[in-house]
């Protein structure tokens, strides 16, 4: 009996001792309010995009006949129109649904071609340094001196505006802060021991970038890949409110505030919607960001 219960309290302190398992990225992600705020919104717009057809019975397009009051103004929020109409007698919430469609497209897409040209001009430059690098980081620079906003509008006055060249044009213009980014840390990673050891035992240069280097990278990369979607909404917005991004009768939240900015006054909703849309997709791409940031970032690790 003795030696069973000496058995037991030897087994219960070595479990004691056992280090508990580290919960994963997801689950230290799910234990931040702010960031489980940002998600939610994030899974709610892009569930009104994607299931969009089934949660309007209007087209985005179509401009009724009661949609406008016997004086012709835009119809208020409640009834059928839950959000109302706009000046032209469209319902405003399938037009925003709609234009959530627009802004992720765009934002997922812009900003994972920024995040390609980005890692590749500063994996390229960092890794290789010499004259390469100079020649691409002095090229970055030469980008980033240029306002991000003036230069999209530039290339998307000289182009015709449409979805993908709008998408183009965001990504042409965001991708200097990735390689600033990427070229820091693949230079500091690049002259690390177990970099020059892999060299002194002759690995190949595709075999150290993509077997050493990069997973270095990659928190890096997410970290950016999220925190960069909202400031491309945030661009996309500006374009089409500024009437050089996606063209009408495509909806967009930016050209949403843009036709109908003359009834700011007599009919605010038809703004503060599509600006509560914008700010709140921004802002939750944000949070989650930060958080991915914090969880991400081995500087961090040990002060969560």
């Amino acid at each position: 009996m003795s030696d069973q219960l000496a058995a037991e309290t030897v087994a219960a302190s070595g479990a004691a001792q056992e280090p508990r398992r580290r919960p994963g990225v997801l689950g230290r992600l799910l234990r931040r309010p702010l960031a489980l705020i940002g998600l939610a919104v994030i899974i709610v717009t892009v569930g009104g995009a994607v299931f969009a057809p089934w949660l309007t019975s209007f087209d985005p397009n179509d401009q009724m006949f009661d949609g406008l009051s016997l004086e012709g103004a835009p119809m208020p929020p409640g009834g059928k129109f839950l959000l109302g109409t706009d000046l032209l007698g469209r319902d405003l919430l399938t037009r925003i649904l709609y234009g959530a469609r627009t802004s992720l497209i765009i934002g997922i897409v812009a900003n994972g071609v920024a995040l390609v040209i980005g890692s590749l001009v500063g994996i390229t430059a960092g890794f290789f340094r010499g004259w390469i690098g100079t020649i691409l980081m002095r090229f970055t620079d030469l980008m980033m001196a240029f306002p991000a906003l003036l230069l999209a509008i530039c290339l998307a006055a000289v182009l015709s505006p449409s979805l993908w060249i709008v998408a183009l044009v965001i990504a042409l213009v965001n991708w200097v802060q990735t390689a600033r980014v990427i070229y820091t840390e693949t230079s500091s990673l690049s002259r690390r021991e177990f970099v020059e050891a892999e060299r002194s035992i002759g690995a190949s240069t595709p075999r150290i970038l993509f077997r050493h280097i990069l997973p270095h990278l990659l928190p890096t990369i997410i970290v950016w890949g999220t925190l960069g979607i909202s400031t491309t909404v945030l661009l996309e917005a500006t374009l089409s409110y500024l009437g050089v991004g996606v063209q009408p009768p495509t909806a967009s939240w930016g050209n949403i505030i843009f036709e109908n900015q003359t009834y700011f006054q007599a009919a605010p909703w038809l703004v503060f919607f599509p600006g509560a849309a914008i700010l709140a997709l921004a802002l939750a791409f944000n949070l989650v960001g930060d958080a991915m940031r914090d969880i991400l970032d081995p500087t961090q690790r040990g002060r969560l």
